[in-house]
């Protein structure tokens, strides 16, 4: 008998806030959402690092078994994939083309295992259509083996922000591709400006080392007044500090979505971001979004500088982001897509009984 359940390896932190992101998020808004429409999902918490507990958790699973795999640790145990993926019904969600990353300092290897990991899969999730279209840019998987599921945002009430409109917020993970130290360097040729504050929010612990470097950063700027790094919130108090934002700033150097600015924009805030990955997907045409060269502080500068000099742009931005506030795609349409996928990966015994039936 074909085992039923959905078994999905994800990152071990995934539940761990510190260690909050994007992709573990996602990984469980998913989880949730594939629970919801009936389907028994059996989370697998492993390290992405450790190989030999991908290899245990995969071969302690029965033939046919479907396996759904964050992106992240499929292309860390790209060999072990590899060696499943005709006893296995391989899945795998993949957040980000890995090897298209900055900073990725073998990106041939990188680029090499990632193939190596998609090949193995009998379908390819991805969370934007940027994502697909590197993987098929890069050869690392054939378009139609890849299926799009956007991550969803929720019906959320619209941010009030300030009375001066000058507070800034910019949400992720303190880690170089999110680019804190770009806006950094932009709000500090800002000082001449009243009434402005900026908030960043997320874990310091992705990258402690570039985190001490952006909070020394914010020091040597003299602007530990006005800027903040918050650290991770979440759940009402990170609901509140997106209530009481005016902007949110999003200055990636790579991204594959933008989940923040989908947050943000759902929320009527508008929002400045780097051009980027899969942030233009985000925004989806909204006029209450701004784009900016990526890793370009001038740029951003330029932008925030009008914020705060011209009243009458800030408050038309904010009134196009309350107009066109919308929830493009809930969580359960996302969960469906990935539900769809699944089924269609079906066990070889029913593949060879309807191969027969249609050769009857």
């Amino acid at each position: 008998m074909t085992d039923a359940a959905v078994h999905f390896l994800v990152p071990e932190g995934i539940e761990d806030d510190e260690r909050v992101s994007g992709g573990n998020v996602y990984d469980r808004r998913i989880s949730e959402g594939l629970r919801a429409r009936g389907l028994d999902v059996r989370m697998v918490l492993v390290a992405g690092d450790r190989v030999q507990d991908v290899a245990h958790a995969m071969s302690a699973l029965p033939r046919d078994a479907l396996v759904l795999i964050d992106g992240l640790i499929a292309v860390a145990a790209s060999e072990v994939l590899d060696a499943h993926s005709t006893r296995l019904r391989i899945v795998v969600l993949a957040h980000m083309a890995a090897s298209a990353l900055p900073g990725i300092q073998d990106d041939a290897r990188t680029a090499e295992r990632e193939r190596e990991a998609l090949n193995a899969a009998r379908r390819v999730i991805t969370t934007s259509e940027w994502t697909r279209s590197e993987l098929i840019a890069r050869a690392l998987a054939e378009p139609d083996r890849i299926t799009v599921a956007r991550p969803g945002t929720d019906a959320v009430p619209a941010a009030t922000g300030s009375a001066s409109g000058g507070h800034l917020l910019c949400v992720g993970a303190v880690a170089p591709h999110k680019g804190q130290d770009v806006l950094v360097e932009a709000l500090a040729g800002m000082t001449d400006l009243p009434d402005w504050t900026c908030s960043i929010v997320g874990s310091l612990n992705a990258d402690p080392d570039f985190a001490i470097r952006t909070a020394a950063a914010i020091r040597s700027a003299s602007l530990s007044e006005r800027v903040g790094l918050i650290g991770v919130l979440t759940d009402q108090r990170l609901a509140d500090t997106y209530r009481a934002a005016d902007l949110v700033v999003a200055p990636s150097r790579a991204e594959s979505y933008g989940m923040v600015v989908a947050e943000a924009l759902a929320r009527g805030i508008p929002v400045v971001a780097a051009r980027v990955g899969g942030i233009p997907e985000a925004i989806a045409g909204s006029k209450a979004g701004i784009l900016t060269p990526s890793n370009d502080p001038g740029a951003l500068r330029a932008v925030l500088r009008q914020w705060r000099e011209d009243p009458r742009w800030r408050a038309a931005l904010k009134a196009e982001a309350l107009r066109s506030r919308t929830v493009t795609r809930t969580w359960d349409e996302s969960a469906g897509i990935a539900a769809a996928v699944l089924s269609d990966v079906r066990p070889a015994m029913d593949v060879i009984g309807y191969e027969r039936r249609g050769a009857g």
